[in-house]
């Protein structure tokens, strides 16, 4: 196990080579001219090519990638555009936010999918069926602006339970509670989307077990159907789920740019509206950088968890 994780660590190098690459030339093809939006209207010529010379935006394009990459290597991701200051800080600043409500919309998409999922599977073409199938096509369908809009306006302004954003009440104490009220509407949104998918995959995984023979030879024992269920028809149907779990990781970021642009959640995926925005180039590396790291991670992660829920798995 131990080589291949250093194996695929390996290959991993030249895969992140190639998508800083690729998004270093999305980024700067990108319509619009970033001095333009930090410089005065009224500045002349020659002030838009000095500050362009400063930014170091007059070199050829691949000059420009390999000052980028040394200093990548290096620990510095430059600094922002907007605000100077330097990338890594503000990437270690929202990281934190993203991450836990990441953890928090994985912990209620899972603590609704896999129940879900098991009960729809065990009660195939029966109301509960329909009704948690139902279910998973409207978490998929639904999108998560909408989703949250409607939120803030039940929750928020109708009922008044639950703040309309931010991570904290601005001139409050903070601590724990306050916090997590505050990512409750948002958890709960992204945490519907991903268990509506989530279902459908549980749903099938476990009829495909419900049905072995092994199954039936474990009925026929005895053995009560909760234990057939839940211990040995569940975790062999966890390889396609643990796929969707490798899956939902990385697309949660990207999933959470919408979410946290609606509900002020001062995360990445609200710093990347703000660097989109303002033609931030050195923070929308640094971010595109840390998604392509992301996805990479849950893969390698994924395989490891396929071992671990099934030890006929092995790794040469």
């Amino acid at each position: 196990m131990f080589q291949y994780i250093v194996r695929r660590t390996l290959i991993a190098i030249p895969v992140l080579l190639g998508v800083t690459i690729f998004n270093f030339l999305i980024v700067n093809m990108a319509p619009g001219d970033p001095v333009e939006m930090y410089i005065n209207p009224d500045a002349t010529e020659q002030d838009i090519q000095i500050k362009r010379e400063a930014l170091g935006l007059n070199d050829p394009i691949y000059v420009q990638y390999w000052h980028w990459l040394i200093n990548v290597f290096k620990g510095d991701f430059g600094n922002s555009f907007t605000t100077y200051e330097p990338v890594m800080g503000m990437i270690a600043e929202r990281i934190g936010p993203t991450l836990l409500l990441m953890g928090f919309s994985l912990v209620i998409a899972y603590l609704i999918a896999i129940p879900i999922g098991i009960i729809s599977a065990t009660k195939q073409y029966s109301w509960t069926d329909y009704l948690t199938t139902t279910f998973s096509f409207l978490g998929i369908s639904i999108p998560h602006f909408f989703l949250g809009l409607g939120a803030i306006y039940v929750f928020a302004l109708i009922f008044q339970v639950l703040p309309t954003g931010g991570m904290n009440t601005l001139g409050g104490s903070g601590g724990f509670m306050d916090t997590f009220l505050h990512m409750l509407l948002p958890g709960l949104v992204l945490g519907t989307g991903i268990a509506g998918s989530m279902v459908r995959y549980v749903r099938s995984s476990m009829l495909e077990v419900l049905g072995q023979d092994y199954l039936r030879t474990a009925r026929a024992k005895g053995v009560k159907e909760f234990v057939v269920t839940n211990k040995h028809a569940l975790r062999n149907a966890l390889i396609p789920i643990i796929t969707i779990v490798g899956m939902d990781i990385p697309l949660l970021i990207g999933g959470a740019v919408v979410t946290e642009q609606i509900f002020q959640w001062p995360g990445l995926g609200q710093l990347t509206i703000q660097s989109i925005g303002s033609r931030d180039y050195p923070t929308l590396m640094a971010v595109n950088l840390l998604a392509a790291f992301a996805v990479l991670f849950s893969n390698l992660l994924a395989d490891v968890l396929y071992s671990v829920a099934d030890p006929r798995i092995k790794y040469n």
